[in-house]
């Protein structure tokens, strides 16, 4: 008979899969991030035993900065110029990017367009652990790319990547995607918090190690997040955000980190047959199709350093219910609920009765403060049945008083604004410029709206 008394448990804990916190038991609820059923059981690593103090370290020695030798390596072109601006001017050797975005909006087609692009001149890997090598082949014919060139793996063993790596002078490797990805060491299931964190780790080293860059997709969460801990995103020199509506004919490649250039830049990207194409003059594509009539206005907004102009579209009917409804498609909820609250009540529009609905033609996602006048009016030509003249431009912040306050780069808005014909801009009266009408508060601005009929 065995005696199971004497024999070692193995010791487990639970894992929270957002913030990487740790606990005895499964809870539901994370404590320290607040994230409900995130808690993964994951085996803990066993105890030595040892007991008796620890070797103590010897000190470092610090440099000083003007003594640190830097090596200035020049960047490479992607092939790709609207990543290229947004990168800072191209891929820095030995950098590790990390590219999100939600399910289907083409991050795996444009990390494929710029392998074959830069596989034309230097040597590049494609690692995949959601496809086969075929069906990467496959895809690559049907976007056109002329790739022969191009290195394919199908792998998840990061340890073994490494490794190849490690004895191949790549100059970009892509992995596809880090939620694949598994290190022999651990024991947790590919996409855990261990996994995901060890896997990065030893990209990252090999990447500083051997130089080439690597170009990793991440997924995202039901609630936009990139998925996994967030020192996913603090190892990482770059992290990338395509956005856009899933079906929507627009896509915008935006940095939200970037050690090596600003996170002030977007690409714009049109998705066709031959994959994400790069729109040369996003302001006029976005406007082809407008037709004018009441609740839509032009919006000059700025999407990084570049100012581009979007059609803002609002709906306002009579609610057959008792409460009101408000949508917004592009922009965010409870800022439009905002607005419309300080419409009706500095502009004296009734709205408490009425749906209102309102769209960013293009997929587009607009965040900024300047945005706020463009539904501001939108939303009263709609209620007013009236139509905004067809030249006519806008853009500032409102209040809660119903001022209309400054924002950035009013000149360069307005300039694009008069490249594509625009007449007239209404912003803010602080800072006008030459072609702007100045306004100072919401119901000014409703008022010259109806005198400029």
């Amino acid at each position: 008979m065995v005696d199971l008394t004497y024999m070692a448990k193995v010791s487990t804990k639970f894992v929270c899969q957002t913030c990487a916190t740790s606990y005895s038991r499964w809870m539901g609820k994370c404590e320290q991030c607040g994230a409900w059923n995130s808690l993964v059981e994951e085996a803990a690593p066993v105890s030595s035993g040892g007991f008796g103090k620890s070797k103590p370290s010897a000190a470092l020695k610090p440099t000083a900065l003007s003594g640190v030798a830097v090596e200035r390596l020049p960047r490479v072109p992607s092939g790709i110029p609207e990543v290229d601006q947004v990168l800072g001017g191209g891929i820095v050797p030995g950098s590790v990017m990390l590219l999100s975005g939600d399910p289907g909006i083409g991050k795996s087609t444009l990390v494929l367009q710029i392998a074959a692009a830069l596989a034309l001149k230097e040597r590049v890997l494609y690692v995949s652990g959601e496809e086969s090598t075929a069906q990467i082949r496959l895809r690559a014919e049907r976007l056109g790319l002329a790739a022969s060139g191009l290195e394919l793996l199908a792998d998840t063993n990061v340890d073994a990547i490494a490794a190849t790596i490690e004895q191949n002078p790549y100059r970009l490797v892509i992995i596809d995607s880090i939620q694949t990805m598994a290190v022999e060491a651990l024991t947790g299931s590919p996409g855990t918090v261990g996994q995901i964190t060890a896997s990065a780790q030893v990209l990252q080293a090999v990447a500083k190690r051997r130089g080439p860059a690597i170009l990793i997709i991440g997924h995202v969460t039901k609630e936009g997040n990139i998925a996994g801990p967030k020192i996913l995103e603090h190892l990482v020199d770059v992290v990338l955000y395509l956005e856009g509506e899933r079906y929507g004919a627009f896509k915008a490649l935006r940095g939200i980190k970037n050690r090596f250039g600003s996170t002030s830049e977007v690409g714009i990207f049109e998705m066709g047959e031959t994959g994400l194409i790069p729109v040369a003059n996003p302001s006029e594509a976005l406007l082809a199709e407008r037709r004018p009539g009441p609740g839509s206005v032009v919006l000059a907004t700025m999407e990084g350093t570049r100012p581009l102009l979007v059609e803002v579209q609002a709906l306002v009917s009579p609610t057959p219910f008792g409460y009101p409804k408000r949508t917004a498609v592009g922009f965010d909820l409870n800022r439009l609920n905002l607005l419309a609250a300080v419409l009706s009540k500095r502009a004296g529009l009734d709205l408490s009765s009425s749906d209102i609905y309102v769209n960013v033609v293009g997929g587009l996602r607009v965040t900024e403060p300047a945005a706020d006048l463009a539904i501001i009016l939108s939303v009263a030509s709609a209620f007013q049945d009236t139509q905004i003249p067809n030249g006519l431009v806008t853009f500032g912040e409102v209040g809660l008083s119903g001022e209309v306050r400054s924002v950035s780069q009013s000149a360069r808005r307005v300039a694009e604004a008069t490249k594509l014909g625009y007449r007239l801009a209404i912003g803010p009266s602080f800072g006008a410029v030459a072609g702007m009408k100045g306004v100072s508060d919401v119901a000014a601005a409703v008022k010259l709206l109806s005198a400029t009929h």
